[in-house]
């Protein structure tokens, strides 16, 4: 039986502390020591914790006296396991409350049936005073269960005190015993399955990421809160000198500390030095002097403080006072003690924002007059500006230089280069007039379609219903001339490449155009403009057109003939307009500096004004592949910013400040004129009123 119990306890340490195995063990434990030492410690009025740390311990030490035993007696004699030996409680009244027998003179029954008496109390100051003398009180318990006083062991009293302060019961106990690994597989030569991996352990839990999207969208929409941490009360202490700091009441209105009077000199003592006490001279020159110029306190001498004579003025003082108090106005303000760096939007480091524009690394000069306008080709190996001396230069962008040059004799208001690659030509606004110019740039097989696309054999006009606008052929550029009754500010590609919309602020009705290429035809939008147009913008993707008056953004469905949304602005007047590559982000700009971003899904009013110019912004851009977008003004300055859009709904956009472009000077106040991205590179490009144009690199 003794290998049985050993063997058994073995294995419950490995097993560890639980309380089940703990249960187990003092079992065993009731099953092989004696019932005689068990039923004294159970029957004490003890925590069951108590009772059962004190069982394990008795089990060790008993474990080991058996242990020793059977090493000196002979193996064949074994232990016998019947319970004649086990002596039955006193009190056999079971799971019974002892009020019960609170009136009666007996306490319960013994085994045969018989009252168990009550003891003869006895007197408290007598028990007292015996306790006193008794060295070992500290050790005894009284049992109300049986009606006797339990005395401990000094043995069991030091394992008590040991497990008290939460130390190993046994001296010998080593708490960081190494750790044996019963199974080990180091020589093994087949697994435990042969079974092959399942799936869900190497594969992303779809089921889980739609809980945590599911999660992270309650958090966002406020559905899920946690708990905030629970605030300590604030307090300060109300004796305290000016000498504590006036954040420790925060929590109550603001602190102004009183003013702190001078310290009182010799002169303002009762008994002053006799050199200090003034004559009766200069008491009567103190009287004419004026009220500002003679001083407040003349020093006096008197005999003790009991003969210093009140404050004359104590009454009217105080009367002014409660006149104060009176009049004041009822209002408790309270000041906040803000950190001005709290207040700054936590944004990403602009290391971890790159590439993007900073420095000036070429320039393109050649223009004797103003740049109004610049555009990129769609391989970026090219660039056209147009600008008020009245020529279009066409410029190689790596090695600034210019390839062709086309003297129109009028200033040039705009120009464009057709998104296509295989078609190099490329639109100018002169005056009423809009000219499409063949680059020459391209194969041969290209130049043939061009020739092609600009041939007009019989000058046409458009139709009845829309009258305005006629295609001629103009022989000495060997280019299309559409001849509009009013004057164009503006032309705009659609990214195929066959359409182009035209701006006329002054045509009312008529003043937004779309002109087919291929066909040669002319159509006026058929929408009612509310108001004067500044610039029309196609969708990068879909048939969606936005066209930007001085107040709004009216963005139009073209297949459907139907407004789609109005952008509400709210600024003064709006002078340029950018769609974001993804179409669903504008940003609109404006002549009293201010910047607007406008997320479509979202709202119809600005997601986000920037105030960032102090004059009017001339153009804004974005890029076509990096999350970059860029604004121009007369300030000779050009904004940087980081725009990053994300596909999931419930994230706004992020937009960081990142660089101010600077480099060109001011001309007849006006500063940089135009500003457009590089189709490829993080690179800007700016035109400016100094003739020069600017390209920024990372």
């Amino acid at each position: 039986m003794l290998q049985r119990y050993n063997l058994t306890r073995r294995c419950i340490r490995v097993a560890g502390n639980h309380i089940l195995v703990q249960t187990l063990r003092v079992i065993l434990i009731i099953w092989v020591l004696r019932r005689t030492v068990i039923s004294k410690v159970i029957n004490r009025p003890w925590t069951l914790e108590l009772k059962i740390a004190i069982l394990l311990i008795m089990s060790d030490d008993q474990g080991n006296a058996d242990e020793s035993e059977s090493s000196e007696q002979p193996q064949g004699g074994e232990e016998s396991d019947s319970s004649e030996d086990e002596v039955a409680p006193r009190n056999t009244i079971g799971n019974v409350p002892l009020e019960w027998y609170k009136d009666e003179e007996h306490i319960g029954y013994d085994i045969t049936g018989k009252k168990l008496k009550k003891k003869e109390r006895q007197d408290k100051l007598d028990a007292f005073l015996a306790s006193v003398d008794d060295s070992k009180n500290w050790r005894k318990i009284y049992d109300e269960y049986n009606d006797e006083e339990v005395e401990l062991t000094k043995q069991e009293a030091k394992l008590v005190k040991r497990l008290l302060k939460g130390k190993a019961p046994h001296l010998d106990f080593d708490p960081y015993a190494p750790y044996v690994d019963w199974f080990k597989w180091d020589d093994a030569i087949h697994p435990l399955s042969n079974a092959p991996e399942p799936k869900r352990r190497f594969t992303p839990s779809k089921w889980e990421a739609k809980k945590v999207a599911k999660l992270v969208r309650a958090i966002r929409e406020g559905r899920i809160k946690f708990d905030k941490p629970k605030e300590e009360q604030q307090v300060y202490d109300l004796w305290a000198g000016e000498s504590s700091s006036p954040t420790k009441k925060s929590g109550h209105l603001a602190y102004i500390p009183a003013p702190k009077p001078k310290l009182p000199v010799l002169e303002e003592s009762y008994n002053p030095p006799p050199e200090y006490i003034p004559t009766q001279e200069e008491i009567n020159s103190y009287q004419l002097m004026n009220e500002e110029d003679r001083p407040m306190f003349i020093p006096t001498r008197y005999s003790s403080m009991r003969n210093i004579p009140a404050y004359d003025n104590a009454v009217k003082d105080a009367f002014e006072r409660c006149l104060d108090l009176y009049l004041c106005p009822r209002v408790r303000k309270k000041r906040l003690n803000i950190d001005p760096e709290s207040l700054k939007p936590k944004l990403p480091s602009r290391r971890d924002l790159k590439p993007y524009p900073v420095t000036c690394y070429l320039e393109y000069k050649g223009h004797k007059g103003s740049v109004t306008s610049i555009s990129t080709e769609a391989s970026g190996q090219w660039i056209a500006s147009g600008s008020s001396d009245g020529t279009v230069r066409v410029w190689e962008v790596s090695t600034c230089r210019c390839l062709r040059i086309w003297e129109i004799g009028a200033v040039v208001q705009h120009v464009a280069w057709n998104p296509l690659p295989e078609l190099p030509i490329l639109a100018i606004v002169v005056g009423a007039d809009v000219l499409i110019l063949n680059t020459g740039l391209g194969s041969e097989g290209d130049q043939k379609k061009v020739e092609e696309l600009l041939h007009v054999g019989v000058a046409t006009s458009s139709d009845e219903k829309n009258p305005g606008v006629i295609w001629l052929q103009d022989d000495k550029y060997k280019a299309i001339k559409l001849q509009h009754f009013k004057t164009v500010s503006s032309v705009e590609w659609h990214r195929k490449g066959d359409y182009l919309s035209t701006v006329m602020p002054a045509a009312e009705s008529k003043a937004v155009m779309i002109h087919q290429l291929s066909k040669k035809l002319t159509q006026r939008v058929p929408f009612k403009l509310h108001g004067l147009p500044v610039t029309s913008v196609f969708h990068p993707t879909r048939s969606i057109f936005f066209i930007a008056t001085k107040k709004n953004v009216r963005v139009y469905d073209l297949l459907k003939q139907k407004l789609v949304k109005k952008l509400e602005t709210g600024l003064r007047e709006v002078s340029s307009i950018a769609i974001h590559p993804a179409g669903d982000n504008v940003i609109v700009g404006s002549k009293e500096g201010k910047l607007s971003w406008f997320d479509m899904d979202l709202s119809s009013q600005p997601f986000r004004t920037l105030t960032c110019h102090p004059k009017d912004i001339t153009n804004v851009a974005f890029h076509r592949s990096y999350p970059l977008f860029a604004s121009c003004s007369d300030d000779c300055t050009a904004y940087v910013f980081h725009g990053k859009v994300y596909s999931d709904l419930n994230q706004n956009p992020l937009i960081v400040p990142l660089e101010i472009l600077r480099g060109h000077s001011s001309s007849n106040g006006r500063g940089v004129l135009d500003c457009k991205f590089h189709p490829r590179q993080p690179w800007l490009f700016t035109a400016g009123a100094d003739s020069l144009i600017k390209l920024y690199c990372h």
